[in-house]
């Protein structure tokens, strides 16, 4: 049988970097847990409205901040009004060795301080149309980490949803860091491939994503 080669890193547009196998499985299965345990409370996770009235396909909890389309706040009150969980420093670490690594840049890394993450749980079915991360008062890098079932993750342009854009394969484990010139480049998730995860994460099926962010809002 011949060995699988090593999938190399690469960067889509400029700012935009692409690090497979980021997270060592002990790692996903951690994540895994803490984001069960964020999802039961004090905020559940839900499927997000939207202000038109439709209701997003992912699953979506917030830590440190809630996010609700176009607005960050310290509670929840599309949900149920408590205040969501604490954002912990380990996370925040995670977010600072992952700007870190995917910049090769330690001073990058060491002035990473994000104070939100957004957990999209998404089923086999669930999409996410282009769009861009900018209800944020910051421009610092976007952290992405996916755990479970592969995904096409469309990374496109700062001008327009449709092309030019590139598809890329996001597998369990990998590392997706966009900033720079590309922290605004519109972008989705336009397929989930079911059943290409490994139950060994602990997620039986589906995937997780967490985005770590900056909001650049007073605490």
């Amino acid at each position: 049988m011949t060995a699988l080669l090593p999938r190399p890193r690469s960067s889509p547009a400029p700012g935009a970097v692409h690090v497979p196998g980021w997270l060592a499985p002990d790692r996903q299965r951690e994540l895994v847990a803490a984001c069960r345990e964020w999802a039961s409370g004090p905020v559940p996770m839900r499927h997000t409205r939207l202000p038109r009235g439709g209701v997003m396909s992912v699953q979506t909890v917030c830590v440190g901040w809630h996010w609700r389309p176009y607005a960050y706040s310290r509670t929840a009150p599309d949900v149920n009004g408590a205040r969501v969980a604490a954002f912990p420093s380990w996370l925040a670490e995670l977010g600072r060795a992952a700007v870190a690594d995917a910049y090769q840049d330690p001073a990058a890394g060491a002035g990473y301080a994000p104070d939100t993450a957004l957990v999209n749980f998404y089923d086999g079915a669930a999409t996410m149309g282009m769009h861009q991360d900018k209800d944020e008062r910051s421009d610092a890098p976007v952290v992405s980490l996916s755990i479970g079932d592969t995904c096409v993750f469309r990374f496109g342009n700062t001008r327009t949803r449709t092309k030019p854009y590139t598809d890329v394969e996001l597998e369990s484990g990998d590392l997706f860091v966009f900033g720079g010139a590309s922290r605004y480049a519109y972008h989705g998730v336009p397929k989930v491939r079911p059943h290409t995860g490994d139950p060994a994460t602990g997620l039986a099926s589906g995937r997780l994503n967490l985005t770590l962010r900056v909001t650049g809002l007073p605490g």
